[in-house]
């Protein structure tokens, strides 16, 4: 196989985003759309990636610079065009030989078959690859004018288009691809004269026809190749994610009560005979294995749920949360950077943060691992088998013996030893007859106050 190569055009302004956080920075499904695009392209092999901006996108340019390097960068200057743009990842592409795709870091969820259907087509002998979709509505898209034979005649521009081609549905995406020589031979012979002034990447088909060249164009859903320009398209586009995502986990053996209420993330991972309930969100990184539930209005991220746990309802689980098989997380628990064992235990209103829970331990209501001093974080250990009782704070770093008791409302500042209990708190006092007295007195003063 050809070596691949791709080219990300990233150098829009994204004004109608109305934000000043760059457009291909904001993220559909917890991650950023031009990731979707590096994503896609190390899917299909790709073995160089430019990504195209603009030199006033800074924030763009760092984050790729994180992401591929400071060499994966082109910069086009001024912005002439998507034909332009294109060229301009020419010389950061010297020497590639192999198969060139133009992808677009505002348009984050075209699946990774139809970039491999395009280069399916170059290996059959077609000099341009064109990726369309059948418009429920064609609208401003451009036209995709095919042959009788199968092949791409032209991309005709809805303003420039007969009434004829108005009717044909099947679009443009913009997504094309090539070798690498024929793609910059091809650009090079584009024309800036038309009524913007641009080189136009959809002006190649017709110089390779021209040249004798065969063109091919394969065809994707509509909502693989949602443009994202605004608000409201993001909000689309994110939308288009979770009902494909939903759909997918309910075809592969997750049961979701009220599904639409459910939220992925782009990386969230289920097995089968995982239940979830209404309102359930997904923060990225997220696994959870065969028969764990997650109840109503939960949150996760960060976090390996083994089989069999209960989780929620209302629970937080962040970054760093494991539970081993079995485990039962009640409502209104918070859980970061802990490890509980199996079988484990925290069925209400408590904080478990950067902590070891042991096998079968049981964690009382409104427990808190204190594990923050305002400067840095320590770790909390909690046997097997032990017991915290209610009301508990367990101040960090400490270890809880196994099968060690904690008695309810104790602040545990030192390690208990196995099997012993600790009781930590204030004497209890009684006065008899305190009450009364109190209340006898308090009356007296507020009569007089009224008194005046």
């Amino acid at each position: 196989m050809l070596k691949r190569a791709a080219v990300i055009l990233a150098a829009g302004q994204g004004t109608r985003m109305r934000s000043s956080l760059p457009k291909v920075l904001h993220p559909v499904a917890g991650r950023a759309m031009v990731d979707w695009s590096i994503a896609l392209a190390r899917a299909v092999g790709c073995e160089e990636i430019i990504v195209v901006c603009s030199p006033a996108g800074e924030a763009v340019q760092t984050h790729i610079e994180k992401t591929l390097g400071e060499g994966a960068i082109a910069i086009q200057d001024p912005p002439l065009g998507t034909g332009h743009a294109v060229l301009a990842a020419k010389d950061s592409l010297a020497g590639f030989e192999g198969e060139l795709v133009v992808l677009y870091a505002d348009t984050p969820l075209i699946p990774s078959q139809a970039i491999e259907a395009l280069f399916g087509e170059l290996q059959a002998g077609a000099d341009v690859g064109v990726l369309g979709f059948d418009a429920a509505d064609p609208g401003a898209y451009g036209r995709l004018i095919m042959t009788a034979d199968g092949n791409l005649d032209a991309i005709v521009e809805a303003k420039e288009a007969t009434p004829d081609q108005l009717n044909v549905s099947f679009c443009n995406s913009g997504v094309m691809a090539a070798s690498a020589d024929q793609m910059f031979e091809l650009l090079g012979q584009v024309t800036n004269e038309n009524a913007k002034g641009e080189y136009s990447l959809t002006d190649i088909v017709e110089l390779a026809n021209a040249a004798g060249g065969k063109c091919r164009a394969v065809a994707c859903d509509e909502a693989d190749v949602l443009g994202v320009n605004s608000r409201v398209e993001l909000a689309e586009a994110e939308a288009a994610f979770q009902t494909k995502t939903r759909n997918a986990f309910l075809v592969a053996g997750v049961t979701m009560t009220a599904p639409e209420t459910v939220y992925f993330s782009y990386d969230t991972e289920l097995e089968n005979d995982v239940t979830l309930e209404p309102h359930v969100v997904f923060g990225p990184c997220v696994t959870i294995r065969s028969g764990a539930t997650v109840r109503a209005f939960s949150h996760l991220e960060g976090a390996d749920v083994a089989s069999d746990c209960t989780i929620g309802p209302y629970v937080r689980l962040r970054p760093g949360a494991v539970l081993e098989e079995g485990v039962k997380i009640g409502n209104f628990v918070e859980v970061k950077n802990t490890q509980m064992g199996p079988g484990a235990k925290a069925s209400h209103l408590s904080y478990l943060g950067d902590g070891e829970i042991g096998a079968d331990a049981n964690i009382g209501a409104g427990t808190i691992f204190c594990n923050y001093d305002g400067f840095l974080k320590y770790k909390t250990t909690v046997g097997k088998g032990a017991f915290v009782g209610s009301n508990s704070s367990l101040v960090a770093p400490v270890t809880i013996g196994d099968g060690a008791f904690v008695g309810s409302g104790s602040v545990i500042t030192k390690d208990v030893e196995a099997n012993a209990l600790s009781v930590a708190r204030g004497r209890q006092i009684s006065k008899s007859g305190w009450a009364t007295q109190f209340r006898d007195k308090m009356a007296a003063i507020k009569a007089a106050k009224k008194k005046g």
